[in-house]
């Protein structure tokens, strides 16, 4: 071995996690619980706060505080041991091994894992309109409701898969006003809830009947001003909300990893790029390539644990064997606004308030787990140092 060998095995790897999503506070979470992997830690993430989107509507319709179903993941970052730069990633180049933030700055890396989620596709699909709200990046949706000075008189909800729904409840029960605002639930050709169960799929058109949300179920577009679905004009409208899914941003293609048609980062089995492996994906940006795994939060939380797992690993120079395998069928728990729930599990479905206490337990704990982490409550972290310190002396 040279010297010059020598040196470059001998100091210290750089590892960054980019992005606050669900899978890398999983990440952060076993590092302060077992101890930081002997690297380097940055993590990049634009927010102090990781929201979690799936107790947004429950905050929509007052159920919740605002600042309930958030994670303080720079507090989890310190406590891990990790560097915090507050940023936006907006380009990586895998072949130097460096990621840029949106303010310039360029970061060097060995390896790299990505959890920057999805962006927001409603004025390409709909067309540009002051009205339109999306619902991702879900920090300023938020913002931009908590921002409305009156309660919204009509709400038009375009999508209708799990979040669409859950949002026209939400916005049929909200917080604000005397009055409940009048609702349009706009689904699209392919249907209310498609790819859910028969049963699942009456039990929340029931729901909507019952509430008096009007559910159409055409694709809508917004020409001159105004908001159509099908041939049907759906004005006068205060309010378009779009849940019409995660776009993949233009960097990682652009950078030169490889990407699926739509532009989401193809990932193997253990979460690695298929083009360079020292790249990880998981989440909204990527796709696995092995089987087909939707976007949704209930995989990114449980991919979490097995990325940590593979992230160790390959620190240790070892091939990683992690693969999260999700289960044959997932339970879904949508909220009515009303204090009830419509629950799915395959071809089975339920609904009332039992199901709602039940899905404020599961969000609750999951949130609450992580937010005790956050303040030092039950866990001591074994980072007495920050990784800079500890690992690169």
């Amino acid at each position: 071995m040279t010297a010059m060998d020598a040196s470059v095995s001998d100091r210290c790897q750089t590892l960054i996690l980019a992005g606050g999503g669900h899978a890398h506070v999983a990440v952060l979470a076993d590092w302060i619980r077992n101890g930081v992997p002997a690297i380097a830690a940055i993590f990049v993430t634009p927010s102090r706060h990781l929201r979690y989107s799936g107790m947004v509507p429950g905050w929509i319709s007052g159920r919740y505080h605002r600042d309930l179903g958030t994670v303080d993941v720079a507090a989890l970052a310190q406590r891990a041991g990790a560097r915090l730069i507050l940023g936006r990633v907006c380009a990586i180049d895998p072949e130097a091994r460096q990621l840029t933030v949106e303010d310039g700055e360029q970061l060097g890396f060995d390896i790299v894992s990505l959890d920057t989620g999805g962006i927001g596709r409603a004025a390409d699909i709909l067309g540009a309109d002051p009205r339109l709200r999306d619902v991702r990046p879900i920090d300023r949706f938020v913002d931009e409701i908590a921002a409305l000075d009156n309660a919204p008189k009509r709400v038009a909800v375009i999508g209708g898969g799990a979040g669409g729904v859950e949002l026209a409840f939400g916005f049929r029960n909200f917080r604000n006003g005397t009055s409940k605002p009048e609702v349009v639930l706009v689904a699209g050709e392919s249907g209310l809830l498609a790819g859910f169960s028969t049963a699942v799929r009456r039990r929340a058109a029931r729901a909507l009947d019952r509430q008096n949300i009007s559910l159409i179920e055409a694709d809508a577009q917004i020409e001159g001003s105004a908001l159509s679905a099908g041939s049907g004009n759906l004005e006068p409208c205060d309010l378009i909300v779009a849940a019409l899914g995660s776009g993949a941003p233009a960097w990682p293609r652009e950078g030169g990893l490889a990407c699926d048609k739509a532009g989401f980062i193809e990932v193997d089995r253990y979460q690695r790029s298929v083009s360079h492996p020292h790249v990880l994906a998981v989440g909204d940006v990527a796709m696995r390539q092995d089987r087909f795994i939707a976007h949704s939060g209930v995989h990114a939380v449980f991919a979490g644990p097995v990325l940590a797992r593979n992230l160790r690993a390959i620190i240790a120079g070892e091939v990683p064997d992690a693969v999260y395998r999700p289960r044959f069928n997932s339970l879904y728990l949508m909220s009515t606004g009303d204090g009830r729930a419509v629950a799915s599990y395959g071809p089975l479905a339920a609904e009332g308030h039992w199901v709602m206490w039940l899905k404020d337990r599961i969000d609750r704990r999951w949130i609450g787990k992580y937010r005790k982490l956050a303040r030092g409550a039950k866990h001591r972290s074994k980072a007495l140092r920050p990784a800079f310190e500890r690992h690169c002396d």
